[in-house]
């Protein structure tokens, strides 16, 4: 077996969205869970398996947030951009992304230092996107689905690069758990299954097999879930595996 890169990323939008759309108070209530109990569950997890992730940060939740941010901080995992509140940038105008790239980047750098990558909410880009991004001096996105290993990304209109960690919605708790109601078996096999066929893959060249992991605290977060995500790791941990921030292993793409 070939070693592989984990990359276990986390999407922290809690009731940005829920509140940005003016919804009932049960479902603001289904966000703030990730504040309530997802969020703690999550980096207790990663602590006691001494893993380093990437946390994809709306600015209006770390805004709101603050004392979470910091906390995610302070265990040195990675805080990446996510939109201010999670918007749906294909739908904005170009003026009214920029606002929302800056505002977010501006909030997060306030309380973390640089930030490097991003993460579209609902992976929806506006064509825009990636340009707005790179210029702002981001390094990596994690949006699209044509690939199944990173790769450098030539951005329209800019002389500059971007690596770009592919995702899949069937890598996607919330997908998974939340839309299509598996159960946790079911859960477990698939990403069991993807690990296992990426690192037997010989189309992948070594240090380039990576499996990007997207999960919410919302949503990961409840016990049994949890418990799928650690029976995971555990699975990984007993293969040839190495768990990264994304920001580290993207610096090592643009080497």
């Amino acid at each position: 077996m070939s070693e592989i890169y984990v990359c276990l990323t986390f999407d922290f939008d809690a009731e940005s969205a829920q509140i940005r759309q003016d919804e009932d108070p049960g479902r603001i209530s289904k966000g703030q869970f990730a504040i309530q109990r997802g969020l703690v569950r999550v980096l207790a997890l990663l602590a006691k398996h001494e893993i380093k992730s990437t946390f994809f940060v709306c600015g209006w939740v770390a805004e709101k947030y603050p004392q979470h941010i910091e906390e995610i901080s302070n265990a040195e995992h990675e805080v990446a951009a996510h939109g201010y509140q999670h918007e749906y940038l294909d739908r904005l105008e170009f003026n009214e992304e920029i606002i929302v790239h800056e505002h977010t980047n501006q909030v997060l750098e306030s309380m973390v230092g640089r930030i490097r990558g991003f993460r579209a909410p609902y992976w929806k880009l506006s064509k825009n996107t990636l340009t707005i991004i790179a210029e702002m001096g981001y390094i990596y996105d994690s949006s699209l689905m044509d690939e199944d290993r990173p790769y450098v990304y030539s951005v329209p209109e800019s002389p500059k690069n971007l690596v770009e960690f592919p995702v899949e919605w069937f890598l996607d708790d919330w997908v998974l758990f939340e839309q299509h109601q598996k159960s946790p078996t079911e859960v477990f096999e698939i990403w069991k299954a993807q690990f296992d066929a990426l690192q037997k893959m010989e189309d992948l060249k070594e240090r380039r097999k990576v499996l990007t992991l997207t999960c919410h605290p919302s949503c990961i977060g409840h016990a049994y879930r949890l418990n799928v995500l650690e029976r995971f790791i555990r699975y990984m941990k007993s293969k040839q595996v190495v768990f990264v921030k994304m920001v580290d292993l993207a610096s090592d793409y643009l080497l």
